[in-house]
């Protein structure tokens, strides 16, 4: 079929009909411009849908060809609660954080490790090579897990690279990898303009806390009770829900993250339209009232050039009751989609007035 494709685009795109689904379309890039002559001669949206999993190559090819044609739409593993929907889904916190969202391991009831294992080194050997021509594998799969291992921490470049034998400029090329075949993304620091008191450097989260487990050798949900990295992994889960959650409603957003000089540091600020949250993750069962107590600092100092007249606090921890301590709400772990879902039902209602419209999520400034 590639082959018909690259030989003969306008006899292959004649012999699919009106409708289509064209799966790794990045393969024959060729394809979009003669694409282009057919939605120019019919506009009806929605006739043809163009998936890739290289987001680089995808979209180098619709750019250039099918500009102001398309909407562009990121489709990430699953959220907690659409993996709720497939039958015997994890029913605890560790088990969510273990299988992650990959819906081929809930659908067809791979064991995890089974099929975590080869998506890393096929899905990695594949696609590795053809985005950066990598020659060494072998080095690029220990940077994956040293870059697992630095989850949830100020992406250090320099410090990253020597720890995995490369240079700077290849670490940095490699981490731009990882981002574009969306196993991996950076959290910039959330500020509306740039202040001496905010930190600058990224964070480093993965998509999916499944594969951060495996790359982190965690073979056991178990494992994770003592695990070290155990509030890495669950901070990890809380940035990537808000991502899943807000992408897949189609909503326009911006998240980030506050750290100023002074120590002062928030997990995670989610902005929607005139709301905002401002997040910490706590991986506890428990949770006591002086877990909020960062974010009423952040509430007494202010994020410097903030328009946002109000911000909701809150805490999400691993436990199962829902309370409010000081004007801090205290949000279990499974309730965290819940909320997420709540504020794009509230933007896309805002936006459409009441009536519910898909957004290009493109729109936010990460995607």
């Amino acid at each position: 079929m590639r082959r018909f494709a690259a030989a003969d685009p306008r006899g292959f795109l004649a012999s699919v009909g009106e409708r289509a689904v064209f799966d790794e379309v990045q393969r024959v890039p060729e394809l979009a411009s003669y694409l282009q002559g057919l939605v120019d001669k019919d506009p009806s949206p929605g006739r043809y849908v163009l998936t890739g999993s290289q987001n680089l190559s995808l979209m180098q090819s619709v750019s250039q060809s099918l500009a102001g044609r398309s909407a562009v739409a990121r489709l990430l593993p699953c959220s907690f609660d659409e993996v709720q929907r497939f039958d015997d889904p994890p029913g605890d916190l560790f088990e969510a954080l273990w299988a992650g969202g990959y819906p081929a391991i809930h659908d067809r009831r791979i064991p995890v490790q089974e099929w975590l294992s080869p998506y890393v080194s096929l899905y990695v050997e594949r696609d590795v090579r053809q985005l950066l021509n990598v020659g060494d594998l072998t080095a690029f799969e220990s940077f994956l897990r040293l870059a697992a291992g630095r989850a949830g921490q100020l992406v250090n470049l320099s410090a990253l690279g020597a720890d995995a034998g490369i240079t700077h400029n290849t670490a940095k090329a490699w981490i731009s990898v990882l981002d574009a075949a969306f196993l991996a993304f950076q959290l910039r620091p959330y500020h509306p303009y740039l202040s001496s008191r905010t930190v600058k450097a990224p964070k480093l989260y993965f998509h999916d806390t499944g594969l951060l487990c495996h790359l982190m050798g965690i073979r056991e949900p178990e494992q994770l009770l003592v695990h070290p990295l155990r509030g890495a992994v669950f901070e990890s889960w809380v940035v990537s829900e808000a991502t899943k959650v807000l992408s897949h409603a189609g909503v326009p957003f911006d998240i980030g993250f506050f750290r100023d000089r002074s120590g002062l540091e928030v997990d995670l600020l989610v902005r929607c339209g005139s709301r905002m949250l401002a997040v910490e993750a706590k991986s506890g069962k428990t949770a006591v009232p002086e877990a909020g107590a960062t974010l009423q600092n952040l509430a007494r100092k202010g994020i410097p050039g903030s328009d946002v007249p109000s911000t909701r606090r809150m805490v999400v921890y691993g436990g199962e009751e829902r309370w409010t301590s000081n004007d801090v709400e205290f949000i279990p772990w499974r309730q965290w989609g819940t909320v997420l879902k709540e504020l794009a039902d509230d933007e896309s209602g805002k936006a459409t007035g009441g009536a519910r419209r898909r957004r290009n999520p493109s729109t936010h400034p990460d995607a």
